[in-house]
């Protein structure tokens, strides 16, 4: 019988029923081994939110990922796994360590030949890649340092194109983001992202409360129009 009076047990049950339609495979559990083995945080995607972004880069058809927050390269792993062999996914990493263990995940999985690994302050890299005038990028996904979102959000306009979709994690905070006067930093960033895009006229977007192995949070879904 299941006890309904513990709701994020049952949210987690819920997570591994649902787990046989995002399986992971021999690489993606050892991409979070080696995490683990290097001291990074468990604050990387579930399995079902990783094969959710992956069905998302399909959907858009996308040929060029940028993704902000690397982390050990799980998130990264499901994305990669959703390009053509030509296409390319640059993913920015704050700490040396955690992009060298993703490096080697990312290797071991066979998708290094279709990913950039660049390390520094992602805000430095944005502008950088701006100013080397690449590619539009198809998707985007923020999942890094929640003081900064606006920031992100912002300079991830100059690489993107009208259809761009970006994908923003952990913004609802277990409900702390109602809260004007929250003493948490990582709160006021989302508020303030929320500010951004308020009535934004390049952006037109959503937020989804979600709830699971990882608790009470959401994602902020967007799309650039023009």
């Amino acid at each position: 019988m299941t006890d309904l009076t513990d709701p994020e047990a049952l949210w987690s049950q819920v997570d591994a029923y649902f787990g046989v339609l995002a399986p992971e495979d021999v690489h993606l559990v050892a991409t979070r081994a080696r995490a683990h083995a290097a001291g990074l945080p468990d604050i990387a995607v579930a399995p079902n939110q990783g094969k959710f972004l992956q069905l998302l880069a399909s959907v858009v058809g996308a040929r060029r990922i940028l993704e902000i927050g690397t982390l050990g390269g799980y998130s990264t792993l499901w994305l990669a796994r959703a390009l053509p062999s030509s296409g390319r996914l640059v993913t920015l990493e704050l700490d040396p360590a955690h992009a060298a263990a993703a490096r080697e995940s990312l290797a071991e999985a066979g998708v290094s030949d279709r990913v950039d690994v660049v390390v520094g302050p992602a805000s430095e890299s944005l502008a950088t890649l701006a100013r080397a005038g690449v590619d539009a990028f198809d998707l985007v996904f923020i999942d890094a340092d929640k003081q900064q979102l606006a920031l992100y959000v912002d300079l991830s306009l100059a690489l993107a194109r009208p259809g761009t979709l970006v994908v923003v994690d952990n913004v609802v905070r277990a409900g702390a983001v109602v809260d004007a006067a929250h003493p948490d930093d990582r709160v006021q960033g989302v508020r303030h992202m929320v500010d951004l895009l308020t009535d934004h006229p390049r952006l037109d977007g959503t937020v989804i409360q979600t709830v699971g192995v990882k608790g009470y949070d959401g994602f902020a879904l967007l799309r650039v129009t023009s």
